[in-house]
């Protein structure tokens, strides 16, 4: 039998839960239809819903239909919960998008729809209500193939429009033109590939339609082809009787009770034990042993996890589209302790991230971010409900967010006493709606992987604030072009001090642009008030589209900033004496209709912002002194030029290029680096001896003499080479121990021609409590560092201690190594040339072989 993942999507009222309601009626899983209207639906069962009638938290039923096995996941349709909604979707396998056949497709059905889009996901669609006055199939069809392409087909219906079904696809076509006809498991090919969209009509409350829906999806779904390495994707975290639960979905192998799952939250790497494993269906479950991959279940035991979290392979979700506009002051009863109720209400944060919740250390205040009215009420249920406590909401104000406007470098250096860091960011403009997104254009060579990773985090960890309001920062696109940090001296805060001040460097010096939120909205009135309307959104700085006419009614639709139209609805029933209706959706942040008057009223002072600095901080003297941000370029130790991607060091000479052009890392390059070294470090020592006996001769008496032969020694960075050499790097994006093995065995060939000493080294920085561990694999060592010690300050310590025993090598491309290396009289193989001398050595080897082989034929004959 195989397993799908279901959801159902709908814009609030279109007959959501109904529809779920008669999939578990239908398929024997109630007796008895449940009604919205007379709160006893099977999956609204938190008291709030059955109040309010509405879906708040998502839901899981599991049921059969024919030879699939559903986990029907229901999802909150109203507005306000969009963020919960999100979370969900994202690990659906299908969709049933519902569509209310008397109001047709809605602002935010068209918002549905785009999620669905963005998250690749297949859908079907059911149009509901059919059984209202006035409704319509052709006209209900008509209207959402005008909104979401030609690509949705009737398939409710007996003699299928094949010619349709047809032109989805132009090898479907081509074979439907050959033979006539398309099978079953054509069309659900097209179904997966989202270019074809099943439509089906009937009434979730009356059952009509349903069988015919759930045949649909039965014949046009696939069970997904899922991992054998274990994967899971958090997407809900919820306190259910003291007991903490973290819902997955299992994309990958298995779990088991007591198995240990490990992950990293806020930068901190956690293990956790499985204590209970629950399927849900409403809201009673099973425990069960084991979990396998399609798995929708509940884990208790886990701690640290969050929404949106990947776990094994799986990586860490985006966050949510659909995001609260409003922020409000919580208002705490007097007799309770401020500091404890915020800790308490963090908790809550850890079920919704969105809420962002907040302490103002200036007014004493806790400030969350919330969609709308109803989710506030919903919040003052649940606070009051599980800690006690009658909170209220102060006045809602509105989100804004910064932007830039033009392309910066912006630069942070971190240099108390005995600390060391800078980081390089291009800042460049993002698409509206692209939030932050960052990348590294910078080879592993220049800095560090474990470094450069640790920047990219610093850049994700948390909301910036931009420096005209202190609002967080959204849609700029950063890449790290350069970074630097020193052997022994620079901790990982260090980073995040260096890559903190270079965000709010470059955001002082660009163009920075206010934004705020947008709300598409459609406004039905009576045509006598259109005129009023359009004059009221006008003001507004609305947007306003080509009024529609529906008979007596107008139709107004268009898009106006969320601050102006936000209470619009109660100005529209007094003109119109409760007969029009305003319909809003999110749109997305645009920018801002009166930033200067915003801006002033922020009145925000980013230098006096001691927590969010702008300048750098620089060592002289064996003392730190802080530096202005509109002179730290003078001060940085690394010199950028973007456009030709170099860097420079701080005699302007260049010594390293970023990953757009080649590293220039063969021998020829040493004496460069030699006179880099020795400019800033002093004279190299180097060791008394060469890579052969060679004939030298006294000045005075021209006589030969012989030096001593060292054993070779070479060091090899493991993770450096496994990240440089494209075959072990492909093996490492899906395998890193398949990597890893893979060049242990390259090295035993080439330690078994070359007859060397050979040490591999990889990093074990982040594993905890971790000695360092010498192993003998075949003929070579193995060596994985202590906690805290990176490979490259294994490799160095060690060439130190062999330099006197044995002519070392060094094989890396790590810049600041190799001048390391260099300092101790070792010699210095970049990644490029290693792989190099590695072919040459195969190839010598190959020859061999084929000699000996052709040798042994013709003694054979």
């Amino acid at each position: 039998m195989k397993k799908i993942t279901l959801g159902i999507l709908a814009h609030v009222d279109s007959g959501k839960t109904t529809l779920s309601e008669a999939f578990l009626y239908a398929t024997g899983k109630i007796r008895k239809l449940g009604r919205v209207d007379h709160k006893d639906a099977f999956l609204d069962n938190f008291d709030l819903e059955k109040q309010r009638g509405i879906t708040i938290f998502s839901k899981q039923a599991e049921l059969e239909y024919a030879d699939t096995k559903i986990t029907l996941l229901d999802t909150p349709g109203h507005v306000d919960f969009s963020a919960e909604m999100e979370r969900t979707l994202q690990v659906f396998d299908y969709a049933v998008l519902v569509v209310s056949g008397s109001e047709g497709v809605q602002g935010h059905t068209e918002t549905l729809w785009k999620l669905l889009n963005k998250y690749n996901i297949p859908t079907f669609i059911f149009v509901n209500k059919m059984d209202m006055p006035g409704t319509n199939k052709e006209f209900a069809l008509t209207n959402i193939r005008n909104k979401f392409g030609d690509g949705v087909i009737d398939l409710s219906v007996e003699e299928k429009d094949m010619e349709a079904i047809a032109v989805c696809d132009e090898d479907v076509l081509e074979m439907y033109m050959e033979s006539g006809e398309i099978s079953d498991e054509t069309i659900a090919d097209l179904v997966y590939e989202r270019k074809l969209f099943p439509c089906y009509f009937g009434s979730a409350l009356k059952n009509e339609g349903i069988d015919k829906l759930l045949d649909g999806i039965n014949r046009y779904s696939f069970e997904h082809v899922y991992h054998e390495e274990f994967g899971a994707k958090v997407f809900k975290i919820v306190k259910e009787n003291g007991v903490r639960l973290t819902y997955m979905k299992i994309t990958g192998g298995f779990i088991k009770v007591k198995d240990i799952l490990s992950g990293i939250t806020d930068g901190n790497q956690w293990s956790e034990k499985i204590n209970d494993i629950r399927v849900y269906s409403g809201e009673k479950f099973k425990s069960i042993s084991e979990a396998d991959a399609g798995c929708i279940c509940a884990i208790s035991g886990l701690n640290n996890t969050y929404p949106g979290q990947g776990l094994g392979f799986e990586m860490q979700s985006e966050s949510p589209n659909l995001q609260p506009v409003l922020s409000y002051q919580i208002i705490i009863p007097e007799n309770v302790n401020i500091n404890q109720a915020y800790k308490m209400l963090k908790e809550l944060e850890e079920e919704d991230p969105t809420l962002s919740l907040k302490w103002n250390e200036e007014t004493k205040e806790i400030i969350a971010n919330v969609m709308g009215p109803i989710q506030i009420q919903v919040l003052k249920h649940i606070i009051k409900e599980r800690f006690n406590m009658d909170v209220e909401f102060g006045t809602g104000s509105i989100l804004y967010k910064e932007t830039i406007n033009n392309i910066v470098e912006g630069v942070g250096h971190f240099e108390p006493l005995k600390h060391y860091a800078e980081v390089h960011l291009l800042m460049e403009p993002g698409q509206l709606g692209s939030g932050i997104t960052f990348e590294s254009n910078l080879n592993e060579s220049l800095l560090s992987r474990n470094w450069q990773r640790l920047i990219m985090t610093h850049l994700a960890e948390k909301e910036h604030k931009g420096v005209l309001t202190g609002s967080p920062i959204t849609d700029i696109h950063f890449t790290l072009v350069a970074g630097k940090a020193h052997l022994k001296h620079t901790e990982g805060g260090d980073f995040r001090e260096a890559t903190y001040r270079a965000i709010r460097q470059g955001l002082k010096k660009a163009e920075s642009v206010l934004l705020e939120p947008y709300y598409n909205f459609t406004l039905k009135i009576p045509s006598e008030n259109i005129g009023r309307a359009m004059t009221d959104i006008d003001q507004m700085s609305g947007n306003i589209n080509q009024p529609e006419s529906e008979g007596e009614m107008s139709v107004i639709t268009g898009f106006a900033p969320a601050a102006t139209i936000g209470d619009y609805i109660n100005t529209v029933n007094e003109y119109t004496h409760g007969t029009g209706t305003l319909s809003l959706d999110y749109k997305g942040y645009g920018p801002c209709h009166n930033s200067e008057e915003i801006i002033a009223e922020k009145a925000y002072d980013s230098e006096a912002d001691i927590a969010n600095p702008t300048g750098s901080v620089f060592c002289s003297h064996g003392a730190g002194f802080v530096v202005p941000w509109d002179q730290v370029e003078q001060y940085m130790h690394v010199k950028t030029d973007s456009k030709n991607g170099e860097m420079y060091d701080i005699e302007n000479v260049p010594v390293i290029r970023s990953a757009s052009n080649t590293y220039r890392d063969s021998y020829a390059t040493d004496k460069e680096l030699e006179e880099i070294f020795e400019k800033t470090f002093g004279p190299i020592k180097r060791k008394k001896y060469t890579e052969k006996k060679v004939r030298q001769y006294s000045e005075n008496k021209q006589k030969a003499t012989h030096k001593k032969v060292l054993p070779q020694c070479l060091l090899v960075d493991g993770y450096n080479i496994v990240f440089a050499w494209d075959e072990l790097k492909e093996i490492a994006k899906t395998n890193i121990d398949g990597a890893r093995d893979r060049l242990l065995d390259i090295m035993c060939n080439y330690q078994g021609y070359k007859g060397n000493t050979v040490i591999v080294v990889f990093d074990a920085y982040n594993v905890k409590k971790h000695a360092e561990t010498v192993s003998k694999y075949h003929n070579i060592y193995v060596v994985y560092t202590k906690e805290a010690e990176t490979a490259d300050m294994y490799i160095a310590k060690t060439t130190h201690k062999l330099a006197n025993k044995f002519q070392v090598t060094v094989a890396t491309s790590d810049a600041l190594e190799q001048l390391i290396i260099m300092g101790h009289g070792a010699l210095r193989m970049s990644a490029s040339n290693f792989k190099e001398e590695v072919d040459n050595v195969n190839k010598a080897i190959s020859e061999q072989i084929n000699k000996t082989s052709r040798l042994e034929n013709y003694v054979l004959k």
